[in-house]
């Protein structure tokens, strides 16, 4: 098996299949892999400590916080990554999973609300990590960060900002970009669906109208960026201008299926968080429901009862029987 390197990144030297997408290769650039794993353990530490004092963990969290870093480690640290230098499909499957499915499975997992149920309290040298995790969540730049002002432009920018512009080409060409761009992914797809899932606490809180506004605002942006680079008649990038020779691979072709992926990733992802949160909203509205129907048993009405009592006040003070009775000899009527 021949293996080869482009700008000093690891190159499968065999085509791509099915069967060999998914074959683990970790290096020395293999950051993004690494932290996934090492967050996993953290994560499942967390769970059982939770769980030997008492509380109780829903096992769904568990397996989508699991199912999210093993989705960054299967695009990040397998030899798909490797072909994704070359093979531009390949490059944009892995920029959507790291944008758009990474981040809802581990922002599902409520990664945060774990952190702060299991860090020690305290003022103590214990208590800090927990302390610096509160202060950095109700911090300013936690807030600027989590502003839709700054989001949903992020997103676009992440892919009108990078495809259309020499940012790709350049970031390509050099190890710590290429790293840097994987890692910018997964954190704007964090910071974009963060305070629109609303699982964890979030340095800002919104109601479900607004977060379904942020979520569908940029779904026309996204899709016509995928129908341009699916209809464009010359390469977008350079980058995958040269694919292995042998391969067999068009690159023109290879850019309408890598166009295809990016407006086929953003709408199915953006139906199931759109449901998520009107669900979320009929559920509160319920919740607010039944809550108000407790507080009525509890005081017996009290309120619908004053409210009543106000009513028919107002209405004594106008109805004309309650006007005083003419005095006699005097005949009634305007003046």
């Amino acid at each position: 098996m021949e293996q080869g390197h482009h700008s000093g990144m690891w190159v499968p030297g065999e085509p791509p299949t099915w069967g060999r997408l998914f074959l683990p290769h970790l290096d020395a650039w293999s950051v993004l892999p690494v932290l996934a794993l090492v967050g996993l353990v953290v994560y499942l530490v967390g769970v059982v400590r939770l769980r030997r004092s008492g509380v109780a963990w829903p096992w769904w969290r568990t397996a989508s916080f699991a199912a999210g870093c093993l989705s960054l480690v299967a695009v990040t640290g397998t030899w798909l990554n490797g072909y994704s230098m070359v093979l531009f499909g390949l490059h944009m499957a892995q920029h959507m999973v790291l944008s758009m499915v990474t981040p809802l499975l581990v922002l599902l997992g409520r990664p945060v609300t774990l952190a702060l149920r299991t860090l020690p309290r305290g003022r103590g040298v214990a208590g800090v990590p927990r302390a610096l995790l509160l202060d950095a969540l109700h911090s300013r730049i936690a807030r600027f960060v989590a502003h839709p002002l700054f989001t949903v432009p992020l997103f676009l920018v992440s892919l009108y900002g990078v495809y259309f512009t020499p940012v790709f080409d350049a970031l390509m060409a050099d190890l710590v970009g290429h790293q840097f761009m994987l890692a910018h992914f997964t954190v704007t797809g964090l910071l974009f669906f963060g305070p629109i899932l609303a699982q964890d606490p979030w340095p800002r809180q919104a109601g479900h109208g607004s977060r379904m506004l942020e979520l569908l605002i940029p779904m026309p942006f996204h899709a016509f960026f995928g129908v341009a680079i699916m209809m464009s008649s010359s390469l977008v990038v350079q980058s995958f201008a040269d694919p292995p020779a042998g391969w067999g691979v068009d690159p023109l072709a290879d850019q309408a299926t890598a166009g295809s992926i990016a407006w086929s990733f953003g709408e199915l992802p953006t139906v199931l968080v759109l449901a998520m949160v009107l669900f979320s909203w009929m559920g509160s509205e319920e919740r607010r429901g039944r809550q108000q129907a407790r507080v009525a048993e509890r005081t017996d009405d009290a309120e619908l009862e004053a409210y009543n009592a106000r009513l028919r006040a107002m209405a004594a003070a106008t109805s004309p029987t309650s006007r005083p009775a003419p005095r006699p000899g005097t005949v009634p009527g305007p003046r």
